[in-house]
């Protein structure tokens, strides 16, 4: 399965100029605990850094700044890592473990953000295609058992 089908393209944005109180909103709006950074182009929206809400917490609330003074782009991961539409879900899955992150936007072709792939997307996915193996193993018990009575 490619990433492009298993992604949510439904994706909470924010822009780096936004300050941290706005993105800590956005993310209690969309009942999520990252944001994907963009850059608005021509064409469209490009992934430029991620935030999450524990960046936010331990970045921030634990360091008793004031979240109206600090920009996003002042506390985001900026070597952010992306994976392609057309990538195949377990190259992504590889690529999560590689960097040790547990969310990644996806891109087109181009370099525009389509979508982000999480963990919790992935567990899903997998427990979808284990599920289906162990009916197999059922089933295979099953067929075995009505061709010996």
């Amino acid at each position: 399965m490619k990433a492009g089908e298993l992604c949510n393209r439904e994706v909470a944005i924010v822009y780096q100029h936004e300050n941290i109180k706005e993105a800590a909103k956005l993310m209690r709006h969309f009942h999520v605990g990252s944001l994907v950074v963009v850059m608005d182009t021509e064409g469209g929206r490009i992934p430029v850094g991620i935030i999450t809400d524990r960046d936010i917490t331990v970045e921030v609330v634990a360091r008793g700044f004031n979240p109206d003074n600090i920009k996003v782009e002042n506390v985001m991961s900026k070597e952010l890592v992306t994976g392609s539409e057309n990538e195949d879900v377990y190259e992504i899955i590889k690529k999560m473990k590689d960097h040790g992150i547990r969310r990644m936007p996806i891109i087109d072709t181009v370099g525009f953000l389509v979508g982000i792939l999480t963990v919790d997307d992935v567990l899903e996915f997998l427990s979808e295609e284990m599920n289906i193996l162990v009916k197999l193993f059922y089933r295979e018990i099953e067929k075995e058992s009505e061709t010996k009575e």
